[in-house]
């Protein structure tokens, strides 16, 4: 029996862009990042309280804890909150995807664009309800291999950045290899912080 399982609950597929990229935009990506990734910052850190009681900025992220404790005491999953989550994450993939010059459309705070992530809503009567309190320490394995794979991506997207300027194209092999980073990334997060299944995701950059 094949020891990686088929099929995982949460999905990654970027559409290769199999043209010219963008050269000016390419070279300028560390500054034309910059406003996208403020707004993403806003919508996924932490409320940032003035002395002013009048002054509160408020902000998101994902909604692990409470989802901990739904799971833990309920046995539930509330639709919006799974929804906001996926929402978030997708556009966080969408960031990352043009930091990585994956892409050179600049992200959309709410379109799908050319960045597919797919998380099926889960029924929560079959989720475990105390797995959630340990799935980070499970998780740890999968974190320290990802820790090497993302020193391995960057010098990905570092040749990637130089292919580009020089030749408009992104190498096939290294995005695939960038992509494949991601979707690990995408599979962990949806077993340990997005808490969506139960299944314990493969050691696989492969999607399916």
């Amino acid at each position: 029996m094949d020891d990686i399982p088929t099929g995982y609950p949460a999905t990654l597929e970027i559409d290769y862009p199999d043209r010219e990229l963008d050269r000016l935009t390419t070279l300028l990506r560390p500054l034309t990042i910059i406003p996208i990734a403020i707004v993403l910052g806003l919508v996924s850190g932490p409320a940032l309280h003035s002395t002013d009681p009048e002054i509160v900025i408020e902000a998101g992220g994902i909604v692990f804890g409470a989802t901990v404790c739904m799971l833990l005491f309920r046995r539930k999953y509330p639709r919006w909150w799974f929804d906001w989550n996926l929402a978030l994450a997708r556009f966080g993939m969408r960031v990352a995807a043009y930091g990585a010059l994956l892409r050179d459309e600049y992200p959309s705070t709410d379109e799908e664009q050319a960045v597919h992530l797919e998380v099926p809503y889960p029924d929560a009567a079959q989720l475990s309800r105390g797995l959630p309190l340990v799935k980070w320490i499970l998780a740890i394995p999968h974190l320290v291999v990802l820790a090497l794979l993302c020193i391995a991506a960057a010098f990905g997207v570092a040749w990637a950045w130089l292919a580009i300027l020089f030749t408009g194209r992104y190498p096939r092999g290294v995005f695939d290899f960038v992509v494949g980073v991601l979707r690990w990334w995408v599979r962990v997060a949806a077993y340990a912080l997005l808490l969506t299944t139960d299944r314990y995701p493969p050691f696989s950059l492969r999607s399916g």
